[in-house]
């Protein structure tokens, strides 16, 4: 399977190992990966504030650049939701080309769900030890129905013990924009985000959405927590912490 990569902003710029984590994991999987290096944002900031005509023009490239892959591939079901639910709504007068975005998007997952659910991945290339804890991020969630596959794809670690905390599916506070404009309630979400991990006593914080991942470690780093683990799942999956 001829995969494309789309490796997404926040992981380029801030924590581009899970991407190579990604690439392992898929290459674990028989896949061939490409990574087409031109690839920019998937445009959800602009079409979460209004701006679709930016949103369009980030669409239309995503098309050019990902259209001739067998599958699409992202470790992040924000970006891929946005492919796969919101570009079509962006191209709902166009009919030829929504009917590319509906075929493209049918063939784009979310890497844990692309993991289990396509190419059937058994044997884990990582080799993490210890309990960790699970973050659902909205987005996967409620618009790509991502709860099981990573729980899935962590069963077949031997030595991965998860705690689940309460209140997994409750959203972070993060929401892109919505933490800058809802600061207020932003931080309480948070703040009973990070209080269901502590209570965890898991040690270690997984989940598929790093936007999600950033803001609980800067919440729990301000709240004197420094020693709780935040990891994006392909770092789990692949053993690459660091």
């Amino acid at each position: 399977m001829r995969v494309g990569l789309f490796v997404t902003c926040l992981v380029d710029a801030m924590r581009p190992r899970i991407g190579f984590a990604a690439i392992e994991l898929l290459e674990a999987a028989d896949c061939e990966v490409i990574v087409p290096d031109r690839q920019t944002c998937c445009g959800q900031p602009g079409y979460n504030s209004g701006d679709r005509k930016s949103a369009q023009a980030l669409a239309l490239k995503f098309l050019d650049e990902f259209e001739s892959f067998d599958y699409v591939v992202l470790p992040s079901g924000s970006c891929a939701g946005m492919i796969r639910v919101h570009y079509p709504d962006l191209f709902k007068d166009d009919p030829a080309l929504l009917a590319r975005f509906i075929a493209l998007g049918s063939r784009t997952f979310e890497l844990t769900d692309f993991l289990h659910n396509v190419a059937k991945l058994k044997k884990i290339p990582g080799n993490f030890k210890g309990k960790l804890t699970y973050h659902d991020s909205c987005s996967g969630l409620r618009e790509l129905d991502v709860y099981q596959q990573p729980r899935a794809l962590l069963a077949c670690m031997p030595e991965v013990s998860l705690q689940e905390m309460g209140e997994s599916t409750a959203c972070c506070g993060f929401g892109g924009t919505f933490s800058v404009k809802y600061g207020e309630l932003s931080t309480r979400m948070a703040d009973n985000k990070c209080r269901h991990i502590t209570d965890s006593h898991a040690g270690t914080v997984t989940g598929g959405d790093l936007g999600c991942l950033l803001n609980i470690e800067g919440r729990l780093r301000r709240n004197g927590d420094h020693t709780t683990r935040v990891l994006h799942i392909a770092q789990i999956l692949a053993d690459k912490e660091a």
